[in-house]
Order: structure tokens, then C-alpha cells, then sequence
């Protein structure tokens, strides 16, 4: 009897064991899978610049464009950045002209043509043979359609800031343009565009190596922007007389 009763204790302690063991797995488990969402949580959480959730090749378009801005085909990269400095070479720094520069293309081309053409019965050759150009009528058709959707699009947008809707985005907006206005009385369309080709074949190559290092000084930068704001809204934007809403609907339903 003894011995039953002492196998009988011990199976109830195994079972009691096996309960204690499986309840802190499932526990432990628990608390692993409340972790985890905290974890996806914080990760969200994370600071990314212009407020984006992709990766900056999505962010290009994530085509050919995104290949040749980050670098991923160095020798288009590469080629693109030359043409565009020789072109700012040529036209800025020589003080070159376009019609200058066409005619002596032409002057150029006619030349080698006309020495090409003579040289050909001495040496036994065909003459030059010009091709034709062939546009296809697709994707100039889908290349008008898009620019008309881009173009009406933008009309969209200047619309709705001048709407004053969103004061802030119009106030955004007029800082932006005085800034360029003062940027373009510092240098030409020409020079300015150049800048603008080289800051896109550079930063964004540069942010998408360093991005863990840029994003945390830019969400300091973004909250003392923000700050700032907020002392202009309560100081100056908020005594600004608003117009009420039945006024802004009647006008809606005039137009």
C-alpha cells in the first residue's frame, strides 16, 4: 500500500510539474507575442523624412529614373552627369550660344557628309545614307496624355492653395517660391537647373546610405519647426479675421 500510495504522490507531482512547465511556456509565449507588436509598433514609430513609409528607390518611381538618381547603373548615372556638365560648360562658363552651338553642328556634320561623299568613288564605298526618323504614334499618344494629366493636375493644386482652405500649405507655398525667386536673382535658369540635376544625383544617393543618421536630426529640426509654427499661428494667423463657412458654401454653389 505504501508503495502505491509513494507512486501515486509522485504522478501527481510530475503532472503538477508538467501543468507549472506548460503554464510559463504559454506565459512566456504570451509575453513574446506581446512583445512583438510593441516592437512593430516602435518601428513604425521611427522618424522617416517627407513623412515616407517605402524605401527611397520606391519614392523616384522605382523605375529607370530611381536606377540612374540612387546609382544603381553607374555608367548611365555617370553619363547623364557629364552631358549636363558639359552642356553647363559650354553654355555658361564659355559663354556659348545654342544657335551657335546648332549651326556649328550642322557646319560640322555637312563637312564630314560632303568629304564622305566625294571620298566615296576613290575608295570604292556607297555614300552615306541618311536614315529617316520614325516616331511611333503610342507612345507619343500616351506621353501627350500624361503630360495633359500632370499639367491638369497641377492646375488642381494651385487651385486648392489659392483657395485658402489650408493656410498653411499657402503660406508654405509663397515661402517657397520668394526663396527660389532670391535663389534665381543669385544665377541664371541654366545654372540653376544644373545645381538642382547635380543635388539629385547626389542626396539622394548620400540619405539612402546615412538614413539611420539623418532621420533623427531631421525630426529635431521638424519638431523645432513645428514649435516655431505654433507660436506664429497663436501670435499672427489666429487673429486673422476668417471668413464663416455659410459664406464660403454660397460661393461654392455660385461658381
Amino acid at each position: 500500500m505504501s508503495d502505491h500510495e509513494d507512486k501515486h504522490e509522485e504522478s501527481l507531482l510530475e503532472k503538477i510539474s508538467e501543468k507549472v512547465k506548460g503554464h510559463d511556456l504559454s506565459s512566456s509565449s504570451s509575453d513574446s507575442d506581446d512583445d512583438k507588436p510593441s516592437e512593430s509598433s516602435m518601428k513604425a514609430k521611427v522618424f522617416r523624412l517627407f513623412g515616407r513609409e517605402r524605401p527611397v528607390h520606391d519614392v523616384f518611381g522605382g523605375g529607370k529614373q530611381a536606377d540612374i538618381f540612387l546609382w544603381r547603373n553607374k555608367k548611365i548615372s555617370a553619363g547623364a552627369l557629364g552631358v549636363a556638365t558639359v552642356i553647363w560648360v559650354l553654355f555658361e562658363l564659355l559663354e556659348y550660344h545654342l544657335l551657335t552651338l546648332v549651326c556649328h553642328l550642322l557646319i560640322l556634320a555637312l563637312a564630314l557628309l560632303f568629304l564622305w561623299s566625294n571620298a566615296a568613288t576613290f575608295i570604292h564605298k556607297s555614300p552615306p545614307r541618311i536614315p529617316e526618323v520614325q516616331i511611333p504614334k503610342d507612345p507619343v499618344l500616351e506621353f501627350a496624355q500624361a503630360l495633359r494629366f500632370e499639367i491638369n493636375r497641377g492646375f488642381a493644386v494651385l487651385r486648392d492653395i489659392a483657395s485658402g482652405r489650408d493656410l498653411k500649405k499657402f503660406l508654405s507655398v509663397i515661402a517657397g517660391l520668394w526663396v527660389l525667386s532670391i535663389v534665381g536673382s543669385w544665377c541664371n535658369f541654366l545654372t540653376l537647373f544644373y545645381i538642382v540635376f547635380v543635388l539629385l544625383h547626389t542626396l539622394p544617393v548620400l540619405y539612402e546610405k546615412y538614413e539611420d543618421k539623418v532621420d533623427p536630426l531631421t525630426e529635431k529640426a521638424w519638431h523645432e519647426i513645428k514649435k516655431q509654427y505654433a507660436v506664429f499661428d497663436a501670435k499672427v494667423l489666429s487673429k486673422i479675421p476668417k471668413r464663416p463657412l455659410k459664406e464660403k458654401e454660397k460661393e461654392k454653389k455660385k461658381d
